[in-house]
């Protein structure tokens, strides 16, 4: 019922629900718990669901929520086009320090899964994007936390990304502005 993609990093996976559709539209069973846990992904609860609404050009990002309300998420676009951003800030992870970006629209029919321990962001390619968030973990603001979102030392490509997508206004948070960057000494995590 749902194709399962590994990505460059470490437990990270692009999920692909099943849609069936005809002629009045389509069908489709975007969450599967069976799936996951036939493929080892660690997600065993729907504790909330939230939503966001974004112009085009608001960078959200890059947050995480620290031990010991850290949280796994299942990211998807309901309306619109984001490039979806992650990196793994694990210690002693494969992957530590690495990003990765995707194209999540609300056509494509891709969701993402964020584990534990990666910081998680991005960018709206589109007015009125409308980005939905499956959490394992309630929401702890004292806990919240996040690297700056346009750390060089991350790799990620924001340059080409805005340029692509034809990008020329930036909307960022002042929270999001006032982010530290990511320290290779730092424990954010352990993995």
């Amino acid at each position: 019922m749902m194709k399962i993609i590994e990505t460059p990093l470490k437990d990270c996976y692009i999920l692909e629900p099943d849609k069936f559709g005809d002629d009045r539209g389509y069908f489709n069973p975007y969450f599967i718990q069976k799936d996951l846990d036939k493929n080892g992904i660690d997600f065993k609860s729907v504790v909330q669901c939230s939503r966001s609404k974004s112009a085009k050009g608001v960078v959200r990002g890059l947050h995480f929520q620290k031990n010991p309300k850290c949280q796994a998420k299942i990211v998807e676009v309901i309306n619109g086009s984001v490039i979806d951003v992650v990196v793994d800030v694990r210690t002693g992870s494969p992957t530590f320090g690495k990003g990765f970006s995707i194209l999540l629209t609300d056509s494509n029919n891709r969701q993402l899964f964020v584990p534990r321990g990666f910081a998680h962001g991005f960018v709206s390619l589109e007015d009125n994007t409308i980005f939905q968030y499956l959490v394992d973990n309630d929401y702890a603001k004292e806990l919240e936390d996040g690297i700056y979102w346009d750390d060089p030392k991350l790799g990620i490509n924001w340059k080409e990304i805005f340029e692509e997508y034809d990008i020329k206004t930036l909307i960022v948070s002042d929270k999001d502005q006032k982010r530290e960057t990511f320290n290779q000494n730092t424990i954010y995590f352990k993995y």
